[in-house]
């Protein structure tokens, strides 16, 4: 079967709805059995690891990937999807992302190609309400891949050293003529680095990085909400071969709250009241998250549903001045558990009514009587 019809997921021996982790930790055992340095003068050996390692780059990137499950290998020959040049070898694999867009947005040819940055990483952190509230100083730990200490960063067996690509000339950049037009697109030979290392490095196999636990320190302000997104700069993969570092991006989740509803500054509480202090009037007191006592007056003949707004007392505003409003929705609950005294004075009550106490009731069974005569 010629190479580039050998399935990548095949390859891998991993499912086509397999994850990201999945992926990698089958790639780093096929790369670890079938490396050059493991296998000295074995050249189906030597062809594996080149095959896997180019299924990797494509597997592994989002982009890349959802190209290849729609258009397979032609995503990534000359002429893009649909194309009808025939095959590149697993060699050629480019990012047809940074072919199409980089030579058009980047600026100018003849220099070396820069290289990449490392990739940006996410990471989905769940706080409390009461955290989102006050602020949280707290620590991450996530494995991340970070510039090889052996060869430090270059992806070369320390005392070597990488040397100009023979077939690009040290410039990273090839270009083919493909009708009309000629098409500029990384070297298939360097992956665009100018460079070419004949001794890798055994320790990350010259790829000049390597993953690492770290612990990071998140500062979280007050007022985030679920879908904040915090920022560490060069705290994502570290670029090949001494490349500069990607982010690392805070994805904030807000976990439920018992008591309390949030939208956006708003917090949103119901509260059960009796049906005298409804009768009557008062006050409620309502602990917040601050730590202070929101004291909620309550008119007289207040209803059920009837929703009242404490200014300033609800969630701080992100990066701002102030705090949002706290809304709370009346309950009048019906006594269930009354004493004989309770009941003979509701009994008394119930004596005097008139009608006239309860207006809406009364008003209701009004228009009932009058439809039911029509």
């Amino acid at each position: 079967m010629p190479a580039t019809d050998i399935d990548f997921y095949e390859l891998l021996g991993v499912s086509r709805d397999s994850d990201g982790a999945t992926i990698k930790s089958a790639y780093r055992k096929l790369a670890m059995k079938h490396h050059p340095d493991r296998n000295p003068g074995c050249t189906e050996s030597e062809n594996t690891f080149k095959a896997v390692s180019a299924a990797y780059e494509v597997l592994k990137d989002p982009q890349k990937r959802a190209a290849y499950d729609r258009f397979g290998h032609a995503a990534f020959q000359q002429g893009g999807p649909g194309g009808g040049h025939a095959g590149a070898d697993f060699g050629d694999i480019g990012d047809i992302f940074e072919t199409i867009f980089g030579s058009a947005f980047g600026g100018g040819g003849g220099g070396r190609a820069r290289a990449r940055r490392g990739a940006d990483l996410r990471y989905d952190m769940q706080i409390d309400l009461e955290d989102a509230f006050h602020g949280k100083s707290t620590e991450i730990e996530i494995e991340v891949s970070q510039n090889c200490d052996t060869c430090h960063g270059s992806g070369a067996t320390p005392g070597t050293h990488a040397r100009s690509c023979n077939l690009c000339g040290g410039q990273g950049k090839v270009r083919a003529k493909q009708g009309f037009f000629v098409v500029e697109r990384p070297c298939p030979n360097c992956h665009g680095s100018g460079e070419v290392i004949a001794s890798p490095c055994r320790d990350c196999r010259g790829e000049g990085r390597v993953d690492v636990a770290q612990k990071l320190a998140v500062d979280i302000p007050p007022g985030v909400d679920t879908g904040t997104r915090i920022r560490l700069s060069g705290k994502g993969e570290a670029g090949p071969r001494g490349a500069p570092s990607g982010d690392l991006y805070i994805f904030v989740h807000v976990k439920p709250h018992s008591i309390f509803q949030r939208e956006g500054t708003t917090l949103a509480t119901r509260v059960p009241i009796s049906f005298t202090k409804a009768a009557l009037g008062g006050s409620v007191d309502i602990p917040n998250l601050d730590g202070e006592t929101a004291t909620i007056e309550i008119p007289a003949g207040i209803q059920s549903g009837k929703q009242l707004r404490q200014r300033g007392a609800g969630m701080p505003v992100l990066q701002g001045r102030g705090r949002g409003d706290m809304i709370i929705e009346v309950a009048v609950e019906t006594p269930t558990r009354l004493s004989k005294e309770q009941r003979g004075l509701l009994e008394q009550f119930r004596e005097l009514e008139t009608g006239d106490e309860c207006p809406e009731s009364r008003g209701f069974f009004d228009k009932l009587k009058t439809a039911l005569r029509a």
